[in-house]
């Protein structure tokens, strides 16, 4: 596992392993954001696109660096991390193949605004960042619909902030889990308290504890940095609203099937 806050000036995808795939570029399971795109302007963008295979503490961009691709996961979980006056990162967002990484390149902006760090195995279309802006040019759909999913990542920002300063640890734990798990597709996370207190900002000793709590009241099972969901409407119960309001406000601006 990587450092958190590691600033290699390599770090920026550039490891990821090409999968060659026969044309056309249609895959079985893609990116939500993509399949929200008219179909002709979604296989145009496949076109210019790699998909590639992503690594679990794998960074794909170092804060300040210039970005060079987009990435639109279609399975696993990258984290976003902000990194302050020496301080450990800390996570301020989550993408999974409801989003992309890379969305300042929506905004004509090429440095990375913050750390992403791939937290789960999975694969992604990767896309160069001059192929995405010949992209926004020509798509209006795409431009329409990153414009809004810019909403969604700043109202999620925001709902950071103010998390991690009013909220207890143990729904902020139960909402991180439920997030990570939602973008992983899976019951079972590979997370060590460590990581997992490096992440939301706070002591291990805090995690352990609510996780402990967690796992007594048969919520969770926790064995050899492994965490499985056994009640997932209890857990969820145990969250903080940041979940449900997360949730609530992706739905609200991106529309639920691709047009026509």
């Amino acid at each position: 596992m990587c450092a958190l806050g590691h600033s290699d000036p390599g770090a920026s995808g550039a490891d990821c392993r090409h999968v060659d795939r026969p044309e056309p570029l249609v895959p079985l399971n893609t990116n939500d954001l993509l399949e929200l795109l008219p179909r002709a302007d979604r296989q145009r963008l496949l076109a210019a696109c790699q998909q590639v295979e992503l690594r679990r503490s794998q960074p794909l961009y170092v804060r300040g660096h210039r970005v060079g691709h987009a990435y639109f996961p279609i399975e696993g979980a990258i984290s976003l991390l902000t990194q302050l006056d020496g301080h450990p990162a800390m996570q301020v967002g989550m993408v999974g193949r409801e989003g992309m990484v890379g969305i300042q390149l929506a905004l004509g902006v090429r440095p990375a605004p913050m750390q992403a760090l791939v937290l789960g195995d999975g694969m992604a279309w990767r896309m160069d960042a001059a192929a995405m802006r010949r992209e926004l040019v020509h798509g209006t759909a795409l431009r329409r619909c990153l414009n809004r999913y810019i909403s969604v990542c700043l109202t999620e920002f925001a709902t950071a902030a103010g998390c991690q300063r009013f909220h207890a640890l143990a729904p902020r734990l139960a909402s991180w889990l439920l997030m990570s798990l939602d973008r992983l597709g899976s019951r079972e996370l590979e997370m060590t308290h460590e990581l997992i207190a490096h992440l939301l900002g706070v002591r291990r000793e805090g995690v352990t504890e609510s996780a402990l709590r967690f796992q007594a009241d048969g919520l969770i099972r926790y064995a050899r940095g492994r965490i499985a969901v056994l009640d997932r409407g209890g857990l969820e119960a145990r969250s903080c609203v940041c979940y449900a309001a997360s949730k609530r406000e992706y739905q609200r601006l991106l529309p639920v099937t691709a047009p026509a």
